[in-house]
């Protein structure tokens, strides 16, 4: 596994809280960083404000990203994302409640790298998080990846 953090952008305390139990549950050590909302999401990836301190807030190797976000919603942090040179291979999943058509292809038409639904029972969210671990982060190549070699 990489050394990048996840940065997880989610405005539920309670999805956030189960997010990080599942990864207990699924042996992922990976250090999570928490935005709530979607500026803080931008503010985030840009090093900006509160996170100018790299230290501190590391770019991320992944974002699981929530849609329905208070300020900025995740399409359009998603959009943001895709149009800054420095971001625009970060691996970006959705995990959302949504099982919407149209934000699914909107979502992949931004360039997401996968969309995820939200379960609604523990045994399928921690399934979920054990894919995540073994495809993710542990054998995917990403650019981040690429970086720490050069």
């Amino acid at each position: 596994m990489n050394n990048h953090p996840i940065l997880l952008v989610e405005d539920r305390e309670a999805d956030a809280y189960l997010l990080q139990h599942t990864f207990q549950r699924a042996g992922i050590t990976t250090p999570l960083q928490i935005v709530t909302d979607g500026q803080m999401a931008i503010d985030y990836l840009a090093g900006s404000g509160k996170f100018s301190d790299r230290e501190q807030f590391p770019l991320p190797g992944l974002v699981l990203l929530d849609l329905k976000l208070p300020y900025v919603m995740g399409m359009d942090v998603l959009a943001w994302i895709r149009l800054q040179p420095s971001l625009k291979r970060l691996i970006v999943i959705i995990l959302s409640g949504s099982i919407n058509e149209s934000d699914i292809v909107r979502a992949y038409d931004l360039g997401v790298n996968a969309f995820l639904v939200k379960p609604s029972d523990l045994d399928t969210f921690a399934d979920i998080c054990k894919a995540l671990k073994l495809f993710w982060l542990t054998h995917n190549k990403s650019a981040a990846d690429l970086l720490e070699v050069r």
